[in-house]
């Protein structure tokens, strides 16, 4: 996949190529100051890249968790009475 990359000046006075370049499925790399400040990607890829960043996310989420768990296990309720909890919810 081909890479194109612009100032911010640039990428400002050519905004319709930059988003021209993204639908024909180039990346799009915005410097500032000479540093890569932005990148303008195919929607499909940010889809995609949104789903696989959530996951992510939610690895993180159990793995500070069990770590949590590890150092106290009596902090955390076992799991029947997290689903009773939960069905009781439901019916009310």
């Amino acid at each position: 996949m081909a890479t194109t990359v612009y100032s911010s000046d640039k990428a400002r006075a050519r905004w319709r190529d930059v988003i021209d370049a993204a639908v024909a499925g180039e990346n799009v790399i915005i410097e500032r100051y000479g540093k890569p400040a932005a990148a303008v990607i195919p929607y499909q890829d940010f889809l995609e890249l949104a789903e696989m960043l959530e996951d992510l996310h939610d690895i993180r989420e159990a793995r500070i968790a069990l770590e949590e768990w590890r150092r106290d296990p009596a902090s955390f309720q076992p799991w029947e009475d997290v689903k009773k909890e939960l069905f009781e919810a439901e019916d009310s």
